[in-house]
C-alpha cells in the first residue's frame, strides 16, 4: 500500500471537516473561517482577548476580527472593556450561546464519533496523541 503525505491527509479532512461543520452549524448562521473555533474557545475561556485568541488559534489578526465581529453581531459573544486595559476588550458567550452550547458540543460530538467510527479506543486515543505531536512541529515550519 503506498503512504500518502501526511500533508494531503490532514488537508484532505480538514475539507471535509469545514464542509460537515459548515452544513451542521449553517441554521445558527455559523459558518466558515473557523468561526466555531473562536465560539468554542469563548465558551472555554469566558474574558478571553482577542489578542490572545489569536495567539491561541494560530489564525491571523484579520480572521480572528472578521469571526468575532460575526459572532458577536448574531449575539453569541460580547464585548466588555478590559478593567485593566481600557484599549482591550474581554469577550463573553451571551446567554444565547450559554442556551446553545449542549447543541453545538452535540455538532462537535457527532463530527468525532463519524471521524472514529472504524477506530478503536485505543487507536482513537493514539491518534489524538500522534496529530498533537503532529502540530506541535506544524509550528515550527
Amino acid at each position: 500500500m503506498k503512504k500518502e503525505p501526511i500533508g494531503k491527509l490532514i488537508s484532505n479532512l480538514q475539507r471535509q471537516n469545514q464542509k460537515y461543520l459548515a452544513r451542521e452549524l449553517a441554521p445558527y448562521g455559523i459558518g466558515s473561517g473557523g468561526q466555531h473555533n473562536f465560539l468554542k474557545l469563548i465558551l472555554g475561556q469566558p474574558g478571553i482577548t482577542q489578542d490572545q485568541m489569536t495567539n491561541e488559534m494560530k489564525f491571523d489578526k484579520a480572521t480572528t476580527a472578521r469571526s468575532v465581529k460575526h459572532l458577536e453581531h448574531l449575539g453569541y459573544i460580547e464585548r466588555r472593556t478590559d478593567p485593566k486595559d481600557r484599549r482591550s476588550s474581554l469577550l463573553y458567550p451571551t446567554a444565547k450561546t450559554l442556551e446553545f452550547a449542549p447543541v453545538f458540543q452535540a455538532i462537535m460530538d457527532e463530527l468525532n464519533r463519524k471521524l472514529s467510527a472504524n477506530l478503536t479506543e485505543e487507536e482513537a486515543d493514539l491518534l489524538v496523541t500522534l496529530l498533537q505531536k503532529i502540530s506541535i512541529n506544524s509550528g515550527e515550519l
